[in-house]
């Protein structure tokens, strides 16, 4: 996915960096040579999983191609406190320029796929996939849904335009489940899915048109009756669960057979990782 998506990321890092730079960084031009050169270590602060790697690297060499940034960690990883990411050395101030926006990215992204993997491990073998959803923050969604499928997760719909959901609203619009359904089949082309969210037992009937339910905010109980229901009539319907999922609950809302939980906290409810950069004050080297 993030393949497809560099000249995107690379217009938005140029954008962020302009937003933070400005027409220049003061503190930095004040007070170190412009010919100064460094050796800064990237490293982390506290256990987790490492993403975003790429993503810095990537800041860096926007900055200033002369910037040689050597990554000692691999994305994916788990590092534990104290541990060294990537090395960078170049120009003292163009490091302290990239410093900033790679950190802040790479916290980000990390802190989404050490809870995305938290979530995962909590299945244990639970053939359920976790995925994410478009609770993402506005301008970042392709990088931290990038971050999800780093920490074993899986990517829901990336936005209005690749999937059909149908939800409350789109029912109260239509008139009902059944209309809704039938107006997208008339529209959309036959390789598109089509999902429909219900809240209760007796919208299971009308649902059974879709190709994948989403079963929201139920109970275990209700949630356990409803997949036993819908398996009964439609083995084929793919079923997702979704709604205030939590890491204490989402065990027990695998074994009620779905096949999908989705959960919004992947990207809404994130600890940013604690990452760190700091010049190595004895392999600083003035030209």
């Amino acid at each position: 996915m993030i393949e497809g998506s560099m000249d995107r990321i690379k217009e938005n890092i140029e954008a962020w960096l302009k937003e933070d730079i400005g027409t220049g960084d003061v503190t930095s031009i004040s007070t170190i040579p412009a010919e100064h050169q460094s050796i800064g270590y990237i490293h982390a602060k506290e256990m987790g999983m490492l993403a975003g790697l790429p993503i810095a690297k990537l800041v860096f060499e926007i900055v200033d191609p002369n910037i040689i940034f050597s990554e000692q960690a691999v994305e994916g990883s788990i590092l534990n406190k104290g541990d060294t990411i990537a090395t960078v050395e170049g120009n003292t101030r163009n490091i302290l320029i990239g410093e900033r926006l790679a950190l802040n990215l790479m916290q980000r992204l990390s802190g989404i796929a050490t809870k995305t993997n938290q979530y995962v491990k909590e299945l244990n073998n639970i053939p359920v996939k976790v995925v994410d959803t478009r609770k993402t923050t506005p301008g970042h969604r392709v990088l931290e849904k990038y971050a999800v499928k780093v920490g074993g997760g899986f990517n829901h719909r990336m936005g209005l335009y690749d999937a059909v959901m149908i939800k409350d609203n789109h029912i109260k619009a239509t008139g009902s489940i059944k209309k809704a359904i039938e107006a997208a089949r008339n529209q959309v082309p036959h390789t598109m899915k089509i999902e429909v969210e219900i809240e209760k037992m007796t919208e299971i009937e009308e649902a059974l048109a879709a190709d994948i339910i989403l079963l929201d905010n139920m109970s275990i109980d209700t949630l356990t009756a409803c997949v036993n229901q819908i398996k009964a009539k439609s083995p084929h319907i793919i079923l997702e669960a979704s709604g205030g999922i939590t890491l204490e609950t989402i065990r027990g809302v695998a074994l009620t057979g779905v096949d999908v939980i989705s959960v919004g906290g992947l990207t809404t409810s994130v600890k940013n990782l604690d990452i760190s950069l700091d010049l190595n004050e004895k392999k600083v080297i003035v030209q």
